[in-house]
């Protein structure tokens, strides 16, 4: 998913201030269910991020256009690992880890198939 770099996305010098970069993956990952006419919360359900882990590779800037790939690393009953990768035409700016657990009552719960098919159209 491609990603264009605004004003609000930085800091006073110009530069995209860190947490946005958690942001755009974010966008990406909801922007796959509803490009497909799906909501990435369900009725009884949402994913919830149990653990990110970010490494800052290169700055981006106001007006850049970044590119968000995301793959399946692990598929659980409960849980996924998805890793998202920030790039700026050929060069890799961040990766993140990303530990989604499935909850329904805000406790672990069994990913629906659907939603597993969902995710593994990620890598597709």
């Amino acid at each position: 998913m491609q990603i264009r770099v605004y004003y609000e996305d930085t800091d006073a010098g110009g530069i995209v201030y860190h947490s946005n970069y958690i942001n755009f993956c974010e966008r990406a990952r909801s922007e796959h269910f509803f490009s497909r006419g799906v909501s990435p919360h369900l009725e009884n359900g949402s994913f919830v991020v149990r653990r990110i882990e970010c490494d800052y590779l290169a700055p981006s800037k106001l007006g850049d256009l970044l590119e968000v790939k995301t793959k399946i690393i692990e598929m659980k009953n409960t849980s996924l690992v998805l890793e998202q990768s920030i790039y700026k035409e050929n060069t890799l700016l961040f990766v993140a880890k990303i530990v989604l657990v499935f909850v329904e009552d805000l406790r672990p719960a069994k990913i629906p198939q659907h939603m597993k098919e969902l995710f593994s159209a990620f890598d597709k």
